[in-house]
């Protein structure tokens, strides 16, 4: 492997698309699960939602745990025959991922309650350590793709329609195929789906290596120095790394705020128990289109001109607003609520299609700081506070179902059930503005000016590291 080198240059749209298309590969598995595997376990197996609940916290912490360990495996340890450093990880994982969407969603109802139980926590389990084998170093890629902070805007943005993408093409479907002509659930439904999902996977995240780029090449942090000793990963010490990094903590807040907005599972009950309109939520992404378009050009020129920071400050107050305005008013015609939220939701679309370019300053600013780069490990880090923010909120979620009225087992949920999901949907996206606000507004440090700062300095260094390498290169030739 070529080591200390490095390369910035602009980013193709054909890579872009490559890039997009590991997003949309991995969110078809895990958008899937996330929005439909409560309802699955609830309406079709018949689980209690609270049991539902402490399965997902313990599952998310594990998988929080285990995300800095997973994460740094690139860093530490190179496979394959070519000299990238993440594509070969992302093969790896790929096909246990789609395997166990499948699992997820297999009609275990006949089981004995023992291990029907058993059965649901441990797919969950597996897709969770699944998802993080391709996601981590998925995510980790940016940063050595490119080293211009506005080619990796694109990428940052070209990630974004990753999920958005599978919103709009995919999760329809889902609404359409999981509930028969009489707004019943539907199990054979949810597999068939499953199928769907862990194909597609399988193909885009295939793209996604074909079409990506790896340029930038630094020596795996924990391989073997000169004298044949090796450097030892610890978990601790990877930590303490990390939350001495004032703008990633910051990244970190904000995005377990951001979970909050996620909310597509308590959309399925909304739907179905307040509008009485299940599969009206296939057309949620489509009416929503329009404000992606304004996004995708918007977004990037706003950026560019006032900085991502601001623009994502502005964003969260604006989705203060719209929510508390349809928690006041509350909106009787489905459609007519699909695309009030979806403006109210704006905000968040902002953070979406920004976030990860944070998360590239950040490791920017790591080796700014102390002239180590640990792209893999610092990424993973990152991601275990979304992980945490996720079991936190799902686990939450979960438990809140059940505690605002829903019976397992009924085919009538309760009048006041409907009601109170309408109330949940609108509170939780309004506490992650609010967290989103303390991250980025208080903790987060990287201004536009500040970010660039840290750009021209890393390439000031890098230009003179490569005259280095050359000059000593032609002594050694003298």
């Amino acid at each position: 492997m070529k080591k200390g080198s490095s390369e910035s240059q602009k980013v193709s749209a054909l890579e872009q698309f490559g890039y997009f298309c590991g997003d949309f590969g991995g969110s078809l598995v895990n958008l899937y699960v996330s929005a439909f595997f409560l309802t699955f376990c609830t309406y079709v197996l018949g689980i209690d939602p609270k049991w539902m609940a402490g399965l997902i916290l313990v599952a998310k912490i594990w998988d929080a745990i285990n995300d800095p360990l997973i994460g740094s495996l690139p860093d530490h340890f190179h496979i394959g025959k070519t000299d990238d450093k993440f594509k070969p990880w992302v093969k790896l994982f790929v096909v246990p991922l789609a395997v166990s969407g499948l699992l997820c969603f297999t009609d275990v109802s006949s089981f004995p309650s023992l291990l029907k139980h058993t059965w649901v926590a441990v797919s969950y389990i597996l897709y969770g350590m699944a998802y993080t084998g391709t996601s981590m170093p998925y995510g980790a890629m940016a940063s050595v793709i490119t080293t211009d902070p506005v080619e990796r805007t694109k990428l940052s943005r070209a990630r974004s329609f990753g999920g958005l993408g599978v919103g709009i093409l995919f999760l329809p479907l889902v609404s359409l195929a999981i509930w028969d002509a009489n707004n019943n659930p539907n199990a054979g439904g949810y597999f068939l789906m499953a199928v769907i999902a862990g194909i597609g996977t399988v193909i885009f995240y295939t793209m996604l290596i074909i079409f990506s780029k790896e340029r930038v090449r630094q020596p795996l942090k924990y391989s073997a120095k000169a004298d044949g000793t090796k450097a030892k990963f610890s978990f601790f010490k990877v930590v303490k790394e990390a939350f001495t990094n004032r703008p990633l903590v910051g990244v970190m807040i904000a995005s377990i705020g951001s979970m909050f907005y996620t909310s597509q599972s308590v959309s399925s009950y909304l739907f179905r128990e307040y509008y009485h309109q299940p599969k009206a939520m296939a057309a949620s992404s489509y009416i929503s289109l329009p404000m992606m378009f304004l996004a995708f050009w918007l977004v990037p020129r706003l950026s560019q001109k006032i900085g991502k920071r601001s623009l994502i400050l502005i964003g969260s107050v604006m989705n203060l607003i719209g929510y508390g305005l349809l928690l006041a008013f509350p909106i009787a015609n489905p459609y007519v609520f699909m695309f009030a939220n979806t403006v109210a939701n704006f905000g968040g679309t902002i953070f979406i299609m920004l976030v990860w370019a944070l998360v590239t300053d950040a490791i920017d600013y790591q080796e700014y700081k102390n002239g180590e780069r640990s792209d893999g490990t610092l990424y993973s880090v990152y991601t275990f506070s979304r992980k945490i923010g996720s079991a936190i909120v799902s686990s939450i979620t979960s438990w809140a179902i059940g505690a605002i009225g829903f019976v397992k087992g009924a085919s009538v949920q309760p009048d006041s059930f409907g009601p109170n999901v309408r109330i949940l949907m609108l509170v939780l996206p309004m506490i992650g503005a609010l967290i989103i606000l303390v991250g980025i507004g208080l903790i987060y440090n990287l201004n536009q000016k500040k970010a660039q700062e840290v750009h021209d300095e890393l390439e000031s260094r890098r230009k003179a590291a490569q005259a280095d390498s050359a000059a000593n290169a032609g002594a050694d030739k003298v």
